[in-house]
């Protein structure tokens, strides 16, 4: 299906109708962007489709939060989408680590994960203190956002000013390597050795 969407050129239309339609069909529109984005990440990318969904970030309804910063994880995934996600949304993508869903939450931190790949992403998220509010979400064990927020200070802690300030955090890191998830021990031991390496 989303093959025959690229296809027919549909992308353009169905971002434009996400500023009109209502809350359920914008989130349906969201859905199949987020399928679209799985084959071609570069036609929804042409459309400007970021600028909206960064607008869409802060809608009052979390459905359409959440399917939004969903929707730029998967855009961060590709190549071309990192630099789009690093250069326009990260800031709001911290703003969203404290939303009151675990989904939106879950999403954005995904995002912003992808997002700090590249250099430019991690100065960006440093400049938007997105430290604090990922060290609270380290350290709730029920955070769907764990693992993803394990990650991404990871990458932060490559620079020498998150190294610096994640050097006082290392506590809520090693309580991680009691989690009972294979994965979040794996990151928090890799985020431990970046933290305390020393040029």
């Amino acid at each position: 299906g989303a093959v025959g969407i690229l296809h027919a050129g549909l992308t353009p239309l169905l971002v434009c109708k996400l500023k009109t339609e209502s809350d359920g069909i914008q989130e349906l529109i969201l859905d199949t962007l987020s399928n679209c984005v799985h084959v071609e990440a570069s036609e929804i990318l042409a459309t400007g489709a970021i600028t909206i969904l960064k607008e869409k970030l802060t809608h009052s309804s979390v459905a359409i939060r959440s399917k939004a910063a969903w929707v730029l994880l998967e855009t961060g995934t590709h190549p071309e989408g990192k630099s789009v996600v690093c250069e326009e949304v990260i800031p709001v993508l911290v703003s969203l680590l404290e939303d009151t869903n675990p989904e939106v939450q879950a999403s954005a931190t995904g995002a912003l994960m992808f997002a700090t790949v590249k250099p430019q992403g991690r100065f960006s998220a440093l400049g938007a203190e997105a430290i604090p509010p990922l060290l609270k979400l380290v350290a709730e064990e029920t955070s769907k956002a764990r693992l993803s927020a394990i990650k991404t200070l990871t990458t932060l802690a490559e620079l020498p000013e998150g190294r610096k300030t994640l050097l006082d955090h290392t506590d809520t890191f090693q309580q991680c390597l009691n989690d009972p998830c294979e994965a979040v021990k794996r990151a928090a031991k890799i985020a431990i050795s970046v933290i305390k390496w020393k040029p």
